[in-house]
């Protein structure tokens, strides 16, 4: 019988490429000689910005109470479906052959029950950091664009794109520490996916 461990996956799913950014720039060794600065052009980290944020930070301790919760919830269900697999497989041979094939039926449907209410947690969760990246991104972006002109930026480019630069050219720092002031935290639940959301990957099918 398969575990429901939605915490877990949750956890590492949802959240491993906010959590990792920082680690994987501080990672890349930097030259000693970064090279010139070119005028124009402008660095972001949107991965850093999520995970060094306050508010980005506010949302992965959030999520995590949130996967915790559901984990809370799916437990008994995986303890009673275990146990129940278990006591069939000890005392099976014992019972009439009509009892042993009702209660087989009845454990596959609680199974089944317990799989689709994982699947709809665990969708619910993505939606909901979704919903609050979605929400920081919204901030973030008439920061970036005063950024953008007070530093007469040309270009703006994915520091993910990048492979080495000057870090004078990185604007994250700075827009991280205003987007600190203009969104200090985010509170918020567990958001229920909306029918037509959850309509459109079996359209796109």
């Amino acid at each position: 019988m398969k575990a429901l461990i939605i915490a877990a996956t949750a956890a590492a799913s949802l959240l491993a490429t906010a959590a990792s950014a920082a680690t994987a720039q501080q990672a890349s060794a930097a030259p000693a000689n970064p090279g010139p600065v070119i005028p124009g052009v402008c660095v972001y980290y949107n991965a850093r910005l999520l995970a060094q944020s306050s508010a980005g930070q506010a949302v992965e301790t959030r999520m995590q109470q949130l996967a915790q919760e559901v984990q809370g919830e799916l437990q008994p269900y995986a303890t009673a479906i275990q146990s129940e697999a278990q006591q069939l497989q000890t005392s099976g041979a014992s019972l009439p052959a009509d009892q042993l094939q009702q209660r087989r039926q009845a454990l596959q449907q609680r199974a089944q029950e317990a799989q689709q209410l994982e699947a709809t947690r665990e969708n619910e969760l993505r939606y909901t950091l979704g919903m609050q990246r979605q929400a920081i991104t919204e901030a973030v972006s008439p920061i970036l664009t005063a950024l953008y002109q007070e530093k007469g930026c040309g270009l703006l480019l994915d520091r993910e794109s990048v492979f080495m630069m000057n870090p004078a050219m990185d604007v994250t720092d700075l827009a991280i520490q205003r987007l600190n002031t203009a969104l200090p935290t985010l509170s918020f639940n567990r958001m229920t996916v909306p029918a037509q959301t959850q309509a459109q990957p079996a359209a796109a099918r």
